[in-house]
């Protein structure tokens, strides 16, 4: 963030603005950060610059000139190159939290960089340019890759204690951004590559969604991988409102508002394949969250045998998706599939003697051969009004991303008893429970039983790592709670992830759906008809070969595919 650490310097009449602008100019040339150039150009010394920046900063100086020792297993979690090329020296270890001098504490990818080699949370101060290169020399003599274990000088402990006992948090204040200088940080050089950098390793990691969130006197990221958020890095606060108006700029939103969420879209190339980033910002009292949902097309999986049906429920559900009339509901929540499950069964059925149309909000994925609208509520354009104009184009089949009202529910309904295939999504718990919703929004219990012909519920289990698999014994506490059936456990096996470096630890790479397939057949016709209970339709319908979510997720663990807590973690029993 050269352009603020300079206005800073100038705002403290440390240098002027004649000044900062030399050294900008001389920057340019030479590529150095902007501290390092005003100390070679004599506008400033070493030790105001590190007091200055502890103090603008809220992180502690350090002085490592006279540093004799620094212990072997410390220097080690430092790869040789990795310390020069950031000027960074690891100075001690307490717990999980590893402390480090840095001559650049904005630099938040090297930080980033650390915690991912080390595994640990770091705490950094900032030291003398000139002191940590000498120190980098003494430490790194032949800039080795990997340090060697070699026996050193009696470590003096108390010495790195008392450096560790200095990190303490320093309170500064935080100027609220005037809305003329958002652009400027948006467009800072530290801010973009920080932006950039939390974007190209979202999409590495495989990540769905990028939550970076404001605390009292925090920044957090955050990245959503296998539907589980892990923290990823904490910028420095004073960042907060540059990372904001960066991802503004780029999904074109208003940098000025920040009273009022805003939607927008990004599409950028990483790792060459264009990716497409749909971002949502909101106000909170600390101020603006942005949240950004990774839809990378080169991952989407339109294959219906490779979603997790088993075979006699894939079998129910491609009869259905092949019926001339109809409507086929697929529920459940935020992020559990429901659109690439739409699109696979669309996919599927996409023939050149079909026309298809579909109105989503918003188009996540574009399928060559079908028809896609864009909901636009400013014109007046929502699913209802969309729906009535597709019927005058002759459509054989369509997908109406979502049904949340009355008015759409109505033309849904009435579209499939007029001759049309329609697919839609609507939110509840599980298949049965999708009859009384429908009921809610004021449809009369014979058009549901008339138009209705399949409900699919469905959630998304993270998949045990094929890497690292293990079997193990089973927790007689989780077979409890699963209700797992004596007949069924006697010959059931258990695995897990043991937690390597391709699954980041956890155990688990990848996810795969659990389905609840409820066919509406003329008993379950009968039932609506008579306006029976959730419970009852889900006796009838599991009596007619319906497993629900939590028994096809007991299928996957039989399978070796997830595990028991997994399936505990995302289901519930009735």
């Amino acid at each position: 963030m050269a352009f603020r650490i300079g206005e800073m310097l100038v705002k403290e009449g440390l240098i002027t603005k004649e000044d900062l602008e030399k050294a900008l100019e001389e920057q340019k040339g030479t590529g150095k950060k902007l501290g390092s150039t005003l100390v070679e150009m004599g506008l400033i010394d070493e030790k105001t610059l590190v007091k200055f920046l502890s103090k603008q900063l809220g992180v502690p100086p350090v002085d490592i000139s006279t540093l004799k020792t620094i212990p072997d297993d410390v220097l080690s979690l430092i790869p040789a190159e990795t310390a020069y090329r950031y000027q960074i020296l690891p100075l001690g270890r307490k717990g999980n939290t590893l402390f480090i001098a840095m001559v650049d504490p904005t630099n938040v990818i090297a930080i980033d960089e650390i915690k991912f080699l080390t595994g640990l949370e770091v705490a950094s101060a900032v030291a003398l340019e000139s002191a940590l290169n000498e120190a980098l020399k003494k430490f790194y003599p032949e800039m080795e890759t990997i340090i060697t274990s070699t026996k050193r000088e009696e470590e003096d402990e108390s010495e790195i204690e008392t450096v560790i006992e200095d990190f303490e948090f320093m309170d500064t204040e935080i100027e609220e951004e005037k809305p003329e200088d958002l652009k400027r940080l948006g467009e800072d050089t530290t801010v973009t590559k920080l932006v950039n950098h939390i974007i190209f390793q979202a999409v590495s990691l495989g990540a769905s969604d990028i939550h970076i969130e404001p605390y009292e006197r925090t920044l957090r990221v955050r990245y959503r991988i296998d539907g589980v958020l892990r923290e990823v890095m904490t910028p420095p606060y004073y960042m907060k409102a540059g990372v904001v108006s960066r991802v503004k700029l780029l999904s074109e939103m208003d940098i000025a508002e920040r009273r009022k969420p805003q939607d927008g879209r990004i599409n950028m190339k990483v790792d060459n394949k264009v990716i497409d980033f749909r971002v949502s910002v909101i106000p909170t009292v600390y101020g603006e969250k942005v949240v950004m949902r990774i839809l990378d097309k080169s991952g989407l999986q339109l294959d219906l045998t490779k979603l997790g049906f088993e075979t006699d429920d894939l079998e129910r559900f491609e009869k259905a998706i092949r019926s001339p009339y109809g409507i086929i509901l697929v529920t459940g929540p935020t992020g559990s599939g429901k659109t690439t499950t739409l699109y696979s069964a669309l996919s599927t059925i996409n023939t050149p003697d079909k026309q298809i149309i579909t109105v989503e909000d918003p188009v996540e994925y574009n399928i060559e051969g079908i028809n896609q609208v864009q909901v636009n509520r400013e014109v007046g354009l929502d699913f209802a009004e969309a729906l009535r104009a597709f019927l005058r184009q002759s459509p054989d089949v369509i997908l109406v991303g979502e049904i949340r009202d009355n008015e759409t529910a109505e033309i849904a309904i009435r579209a499939a008893l007029t001759g049309h295939l329609v697919f839609s999504t609507i939110h509840t718990n599980d298949a049965p429970t999708t009859i009384d919703r429908l009921i809610d929004l004021g449809i009369k219990p014979y058009l549901i039983a008339s138009a209705v012909i399949l409900i699919q519920a469905q959630r998304l289990v993270r998949k045990i790592c094929k890497n690292c698999i293990e079997e193990i014994e089973y927790d007689e506490k989780i077979i409890r709670e699963l209700s797992i059936e004596d007949e069924i456990l006697k010959d059931m096996k258990f695995f897990k992830g043991r937690g390597c470096e391709v699954c980041g630890r956890t155990g688990y790479k990848g996810r795969i759906a659990i389905f609840e397939i409820m066919p509406i057949t003329p008993k379950l016709r009968e039932l609506i008809l008579n306006e029976a209970s959730s419970d009852e339709i889900r006796e009838a319908a599991r009596e007619e070969g319906m497993r629900t979510l939590r028994e096809d997720g007991i299928l996957k663990i039989k399978k070796g595919i997830t595990t028991a807590e997994e399936v505990l973690r995302i289901t519930t029993e009735f």
